[in-house]
């Protein structure tokens, strides 16, 4: 296998969306901060009623390496990490990495999910790859992943294992090559969108092994029209890969690969 030559990846910035999470936030910022010291954290706090903006503030006040950004309302998590992303484009971080409030993706493990992009393009942290696992879940949640995951990967016919996984770290040069205007998706959705550009523009995808585990404090912002609109575009996007490979448009799409089993 021939591996390209990238740039290495020192700036990082850390993107947060937040929604009422004011209980989690404290101490998510904190492992962020002890697992990679030279990341910068990026709170994007949608007017969170129960003031996770103004705490935040008070943790970027103390801290040169946090800062918040205030949106008007709530605008949905897509929306948010778009507006990370537009930040870490113009201010020339190497890396943005998406990262959940509320525990579920673990700060200590961010190390090896920005290690893989030495030679990657995205990065995804994985639950259902070897290694890879999911904690305090019950097993309606679990099909509904993997059944999730599965539909996608047969209908889009891209060979990842966890396109809905949302703690990934892409390289920005990604970010810009996949293009990122008309992105509307949120959710589930969202990253799976996300996922297919970056392997419709031929970058290279790995999954990184991860440990997930469940919120203990707050609410989940995962409903039924996430999840509807997730199935919706899936199913359109995958007539629409498979009459372009009927008309020879769409290319065979390139094999993600899960760190630690290369060849």
């Amino acid at each position: 296998m021939t591996v390209t030559q990238r740039e290495p990846v020192t700036k990082v910035a850390v993107l947060i969306p937040t929604y009422n999470e004011r209980e989690n936030l404290p101490g998510i910022v904190a492992r962020v901060r002890a697992s990679v010291p030279t990341a910068d954290v990026i709170v994007l706090d949608d007017n969170s009623p129960d003031g996770t903006g103004q705490l935040a503030d008070g943790i970027a006040a103390d801290d040169p390496h946090v800062r918040v950004v205030h949106r008007p309302g709530k605008q949905g998590l897509g929306q948010a990490y778009l507006a990370g992303f537009a930040i870490a484009l113009d201010e020339g971080y190497d890396a943005a990495v998406e990262m959940d409030a509320d525990g579920s993706h673990q700060p200590e493990q961010l190390p090896a999910i920005l290690a893989a992009l030495a030679d990657a393009d995205l990065a995804i942290g994985a639950r259902w790859v070897k290694g890879g696992q999911v904690r305090n879940w019950p097993l309606r949640r679990k099909v509904l992943s993997v059944g999730a995951n599965v539909y996608t990967k047969v209908m889009l016919g891209m060979h990842v294992n966890d396109a809905t996984a949302g703690y990934r770290a892409y390289r920005t040069s990604a970010l810009r090559t996949m293009g990122l205007a008309g992105v509307e998706s949120q959710g589930y959705c969202f990253q799976i969108d996300l996922t297919l550009r970056a392997v419709r523009a031929g970058l290279r995808v790995v999954e990184v092994p991860i440990t997930f585990i469940e919120r203990e404090v707050g609410v989940s912002k995962m409903g039924k029209d996430i999840v509807r609109e997730a199935l919706t575009n899936v199913t359109k996007w995958g007539i629409e890969h498979r009459v372009g490979q009927l008309r020879g448009v769409v290319g065979r799409p390139r094999e993600r690969e899960t760190v630690g089993e290369r060849p």
